[in-house]
């Protein structure tokens, strides 16, 4: 019988896991650690119930490239290595296919299926194109027949007209009513504005995010997922550009986008780690911006852990939980360097690292 022994996260106390099928059991095996059975896999250091990208696109690596079943296999590999043990796929060239979800080596996988995009609002071809007329039956069909997700584009260029809002939430009432949840794209002003007032599960960026909003946001559950990283890596060639609408647009918003983020958590709304960018397994360098930002180490940790598993419906480390854990030999809020070195990976009861 495989057990775990150390120092659970966010809670700070000392505990031992067995694992039996899958699935964590609290406490020690009857005849305690020592029985010839028992193989302690981690014993001492800082435990956490598997780090979470809840923004990540595995199964191309550019709008140029078709999707690609082995490079999504490669990909999630690439989280899994890094600790990451589940992620949310919000938006991907094709429809997860089933055998994602029955490979026990690969990391939990939350899919909103396609990316949804009306005319002039994405990459033509790359997610699943259709008219405004036909939006809300496609979020429908998306949501039902991925993991209850669906992903709409709402809006794209910055001098450019959002999804309108009345259609919007038309798209977020009919989806709710299956049971679903829905993530919007937004990068303006009004297209923030309307993913908020239309009741959004999640707003994907938020770059020019009303702070006016905040207050809503966390009253009705709309959960932040800012991307700061893959901002941040941009903003250098954006100020290098010469000067220009769309140029100045985007860095008005990313000079904000911080400070959104700081009053965003301060204002109890639930912000979160997803990264929207390659190599997979980079959600660490997320957690650093968020804290960049003005989140403490503790809470930016649970972005891409606890508080993720929570608001994806998985728990923690708890009796009955499944048993995804990743063990460090120092405790990552306070260096957070450990985090590019798990000490040890437990996936669904195994050991793969």
């Amino acid at each position: 019988m495989l057990c775990i022994r150390g120092i659970v996260l966010p809670e700070r106390e000392e505990r031992v896991f067995r694992i039996d099928g899958g699935v964590l059991r609290e406490g020690a095996p009857p005849g305690g650690l020592a029985r010839r059975d028992t193989e302690l896999v981690v014993d001492g250091g800082w435990l956490l119930p598997g780090l979470v990208d809840v923004h990540t696109h595995p199964g191309a690596r550019s709008t140029d490239e078709p999707f690609d079943e082995e490079l999504l296999r490669e990909q999630l590999g690439e989280h899994r290595d890094a600790g990451v043990l589940a992620v949310r796929t919000p938006g991907t060239a094709a429809r997860m296919p089933a055998w994602v979800d029955e490979d026990p080596e690969l990391p939990r996988v939350t899919s909103a299926g396609r990316w949804l995009a009306t005319p002039g609002r994405f990459f033509p071809g790359f997610g699943h194109d259709v008219t405004e007329d036909d939006l809300v039956r496609a979020a429908v069909e998306e949501a039902t027949a991925s993991s209850g997700w669906c992903k709409v584009i709402g809006d794209w260029a910055q001098d450019e007209p959002a999804v309108p809002l009345p259609l919007l939430t038309s798209v977020v009432e009919a989806v709710h009513a299956v049971g679903g949840k829905v993530a919007v794209h937004c990068q303006t002003t009004e297209g923030s504005r309307n993913a908020v007032l239309a009741g959004a599960d999640s707003l994907e960026h938020g770059m020019h995010l009303d702070p006016a909003l905040l207050d809503r946001m966390a009253a009705q559950g709309t959960a932040f997922v800012p991307t700061l990283s893959v901002f941040g890596a941009r903003a250098g060639e954006m100020r290098a550009r010469e000067p220009g609408v769309r140029r100045d647009l985007w860095l008005a918003g990313w000079d904000v986008m911080p400070g959104t983020v700081r009053a965003a958590h301060e204002a109890g709304v639930t912000v979160l780690a997803g990264t929207d960018s390659f190599p997979c397994g980079t959600v660490a360098g997320e957690m650093s911006w968020l804290v960049r930002a003005g989140m403490s180490a503790t809470a930016a940790l649970g972005a891409a852990s606890w508080t993720a598993r929570a608001w994806l419906g998985l728990p923690g480390l708890v009796d009955g939980a499944p048993a995804d854990v990743v063990a460090y030999a120092a405790d990552p809020t306070r260096e957070p360097a450990v985090l590019e070195h798990p000490s040890r990976i437990v996936l669904r009861g195994r050991v793969v690292r």
